[in-house]
């Protein structure tokens, strides 16, 4: 079940390339970081939300 909204899908892609961006320009390692936040975006699920029950998802009214 997707738990990430449309919103926080399109904040973590724009944090993603910026991490992935900074990495290159610096060109450090850390700029690999940048792929979790791309890689939960795509699929749709954030495992930090998981245990708390958090979801960004709208719900379904009616």
């Amino acid at each position: 079940m997707k738990n990430l909204g449309s919103l926080d899908r399109i904040l973590r892609v724009v944090a993603g390339l910026g991490i992935l961006a900074a990495g290159l320009i610096l060109k450090s390692w850390w700029g690999l970081a940048g792929l979790v936040p791309l890689l939960t975006a795509l699929v749709g699920i954030c495992p930090a939300y998981l245990p708390f029950g958090l979801s960004t998802c709208r719900t379904k009214s009616g």
